[in-house]
Parts: C-alpha cells; sequence; structure tokens
C-alpha cells in the first residue's frame, strides 16, 4: 500500500505554517485571500471577491466533460494560540483552532496537481470560502457564497471538502455513511423583569434568578423528552446579565445550541425548548423573548460518493468506516444546494496533534496534509473519469464491512 502520509510536501507545510502563523477572523480573510490568489492565478482562472474575502478558481481537463467543486474554509476561531511553536498565531486571540489552514493547503495541493496533470475530460471549481465559524444571529459564509453571483445556478457532478479530525490517527481518511455533521439550531433567550433594590426584592422580578430555573428545566426537559438512541446535544454556553450586585436585575439572557441528526427528533425537542422556556418564564411573571438562529441542516454524505471513496481511496490511504456521526456541525451542508456531496474527515494526530477542536492547543501531525491531498485528488479524478456509481445501483449493493472506528464530536 501507498503510503501517502510519508511523502510530506515541504511547500504545503511552510503554506499551512504561513497560514497559521496570520490567521484572520470571518469575512477578514483579506492577507489569506492574496496569498491564496498570488498561488493560483500562474495555475487556474481565479476570481477573487466572492461573497466578500473568497475565491473560486477554474481549472478545465482537456475536453468538457462532468464537474467537481472542491471547498476549502478560510477564517480562524476566536481563541488564544496556547502552542510553543516558531509559527504560533501572531495574531492576539485568533488561531486556527479548527484545521483550515489544513484545509486550504490540502484544497490547493489538490489544484496544483490537477493543473499540473489536467484531467482528460470535465472541469474542477476550487471554492475558497469565508466565513464557516458562526456567532450567533450573524451570517454563513456558505450562504453568503450561494447568493454570490458567480456560482448562483450552477450545479456540480459532486461537492467534496475535508474536516481536520483529532480522533483519527495521520494517515486515516474517514468516511461516514450517511451523515457527516449534525444539524445546529442556536437560540437565545432573553429574560425581562423588573428592577429593585437588593433590600427590597419583593418590589422587583428577578431575571436573573428566572433565567437560572429556566436553564436548569431545560436541560432537565431536553434530557426527558429524548430516547437513550437518539443522538442529541443541547448545551448553554453564555449567560450574562444584571447591572449591580445590590439590585435586583431587569434583565438576564443565555445563548444555547441544539445539535441533532434526525429532522423529527430536531423539531420535536425545539418545541419543548421554547415552550418550557415560555411557561418557566410566564410563572415567574417575567417577560420573554426566545429568538432562533444560524439553523443549519446536517452535512448529508451521498450514497455513491461514499462508495467511490471506499473503492478508489483504499489503495492510497486507511480508510476509516465511521459508523456513528458526530454532533459537531458545518455550513459545508448549504453546499448541498449545489450538487451531491461528500465530507471526509482527514486523521491529524500523530506526533503533533490530538487536541480537540477549538481548544488554542489544537495542532496537527503536518504529515496529514499529503494524505489529504491523495484522497481529494483521487476522488476527484475519479468522478471526471466517469467511476461514480448511479445512486440505484449503491442501494443495491451490499454494505461496507465498518473499520469500528466511532467519530467523537470535538
Amino acid at each position: 500500500m501507498v503510503q501517502a502520509h510519508e511523502d510530506v510536501d515541504d511547500d504545503l507545510v511552510r503554506l499551512r505554517r504561513q497560514f497559521h502563523q496570520h490567521p484572520e477572523l470571518r469575512f477578514m480573510e483579506n492577507r489569506t485571500a492574496v496569498t491564496l490568489a498570488g498561488r493560483l492565478a500562474p495555475i487556474a482562472r481565479v476570481r477573487s471577491g466572492i461573497a466578500g474575502t473568497g475565491l473560486l478558481a477554474e481549472i478545465e481537463g482537456r475536453a468538457p466533460g462532468l464537474s467537481v467543486l472542491l471547498r476549502a474554509d478560510m477564517d480562524a476561531y476566536p481563541v488564544q494560540d496556547a502552542k510553543q511553536v516558531p509559527w504560533a498565531s501572531g495574531n492576539p486571540g485568533v488561531c486556527h483552532a479548527c484545521g483550515h489552514d489544513v484545509h486550504m493547503s490540502v484544497v490547493y495541493g489538490v489544484a496544483a496537481r490537477l493543473a499540473a496533470d489536467p484531467p482528460a475530460n470535465g472541469s474542477v471549481t476550487v471554492l475558497f470560502q469565508p466565513a464557516e465559524e458562526i456567532p450567533f444571529g450573524e451570517e454563513s459564509g456558505a450562504a453568503a457564497v450561494l447568493a454570490d453571483e458567480a456560482l448562483r445556478g450552477r450545479r456540480f457532478d459532486a461537492v467534496l471538502g475535508l474536516h481536520c479530525w483529532p480522533d483519527l490517527p495521520a494517515g486515516t481518511v474517514g468516511v461516514d455513511r450517511a451523515i457527516a455533521m449534525a444539524a445546529k439550531d442556536a437560540f437565545r433567550i432573553e429574560v425581562l423583569g423588573r428592577a429593585a433594590h437588593a433590600a427590597t426584592p419583593a418590589l422587583g422580578r428577578d431575571a436573573i434568578l428566572g433565567l437560572a430555573g429556566i436553564i436548569n428545566m431545560l436541560h432537565a426537559g431536553v434530557a426527558r423528552s429524548r430516547n437513550p438512541h437518539e443522538l442529541v446535544a443541547f448545551n448553554i454556553g453564555t449567560i450574562a446579565g444584571g447591572a449591580s450586585q445590590s439590585q435586583v436585575a431587569e434583565r438576564a439572557e443565555a445563548t444555547g445550541t441544539l445539535r441533532t441528526h434526525d429532522e423529527t427528533i430536531r423539531e420535536r425537542l425545539k418545541q419543548v425548548i421554547e415552550r418550557i422556556a415560555r411557561q418557566q418564564a410566564a410563572a415567574l411573571e417575567l417577560g420573554l423573548r426566545f429568538t432562533w438562529a444560524n439553523e443549519m441542516p446536517p452535512v448529508r454524505n451521498a450514497a455513491p460518493l461514499v462508495a467511490l471513496a471506499h473503492a478508489e481511496l483504499p489503495g492510497v490511504v486507511e480508510v476509516a468506516d465511521l459508523t456513528e456521526p458526530p454532533l459537531t456541525t458545518d455550513d459545508f451542508a448549504l453546499l448541498g444546494a449545489l450538487g451531491p456531496s461528500l465530507y471526509v474527515k482527514l486523521g491529524v494526530t500523530g506526533e503533533r496533534g490530538g487536541a480537540s477542536l477549538h481548544s488554542g492547543a489544537f495542532d496537527v501531525d503536518e504529515r496529514c496534509i499529503g494524505v489529504g491531498v491523495t484522497a481529494l485528488e483521487r476522488l476527484t479524478r475519479a468522478v471526471l473519469a466517469g467511476r461514480l456509481a448511479p445512486a440505484a445501483a449503491v442501494a443495491a449493493a451490499p454494505a461496507v464491512g465498518t473499520v469500528g472506528v466511532e467519530a467523537v464530536g470535538a
């Protein structure tokens, strides 16, 4: 077997470290875009300014044929880099803690290989997408890309991407059977009370106390409204409120997320969450404003592309058949509107790596870059060569054997 991870491309490692040292937040990826455009311009037709800071690069085969979209996300995460390495982030409070530096380096590497040896037929569109990390109530970069006239109305025969995955070792690519990432629904609860002096609490309505009760009831209510086999994650991530230690709080708010895989479970629990919040507020004579935002569907892997991955990749990289989808989310889900999609997991743990995603200690074994390039190039060329089986044939085929690897969402 070819050990792709033993062939480390020093240029791509340097590129990854350059991105890591100069991370940029969502819709501010200006230096990143300039770096990518400079590298892509000699090998492809490049269009800048996609959804603000994104890029499209077009690579044509020797003759017309099928089409593939390759996507990499560009933005960094708002967390302090905790690593002691020469390429640690030089931007305080900002770090590539989710592996987007690796994603960009891999996808650029695939583009460079395809340009150097164009496929016989077809075309490849390379998308460097801004703003995958989405704060509460803000726009998804994928949604902004879909609204851009450069991609409006276009369709592809396959939409491919990958994500760094600390649960897998460098040298391995994980393939989820159907769902690669969960649906996410973010919410904000604003509790509205009445201010009073702390010495006369009966004259007020305590928004903090009310919010505390709502949070406790929500955790209990979600837990008791799901069955043991249902994969669900519920989290309250922020709390804020009050003006003084000597005042009964007039206002308090919390934000959180619900993550699910099944649409029926998703809708049931959304109703439970909102109902509990409203009932608890009413019982305490408190006002309530409840807002859902950043609603993201699951990332779904198309069955023919899953089958293609298991047919094409074992000869060049280790392949893990992932049997339990994680509860992490990604706006790659929206790009499924452009065509059947496949989102694979790139193992990154080895000499370095292993810390969880969104941690300031997150790092990778850089041998993973070669693995990612090899895997995505192989899949791209297989699609363009017409080796993608029809969905009906895939449905009739026997299931692939499991490697016994489960992905635990970070």
